[in-house]
């Protein structure tokens, strides 16, 4: 999707033991995936996701992006709306 100017504050960066596995399988950078998350670029969303993110920036509710790895993984970024907290996880362990 398109990137927006807005940079999000992302808190503190966690990950789940299988998103964290599955970059490394991947051997893809964290901090890549991270930057197009805070810079808009959400990835493999359904457009209404899109604009449910471009939604929540103005708002200050929870971001979600959806990036599919070169092993064909799937990883999830969210942020929550308080800003404090991004975690990288997999969606099956959502």
């Amino acid at each position: 999707m398109t990137t927006t100017t807005t940079r999000l504050p992302l808190g503190r960066i966690v990950a789940t033991r299988g998103a964290f596995a599955a970059v490394e399988r991947a051997q893809e950078r964290p901090a890549n995936l991270l930057r197009r998350h805070q810079h808009g670029d959400d990835g493999e969303l359904h457009p209404d996701d899109h604009l449910a993110n471009l939604r929540a920036l103005r708002l200050g509710q929870r971001v979600l992006s959806a990036y599919v790895l070169s092993t064909g993984e799937r990883i999830w970024i969210i942020t929550e709306a308080d800003r404090s907290i991004t975690t990288f996880l997999t969606p099956e362990e959502y």
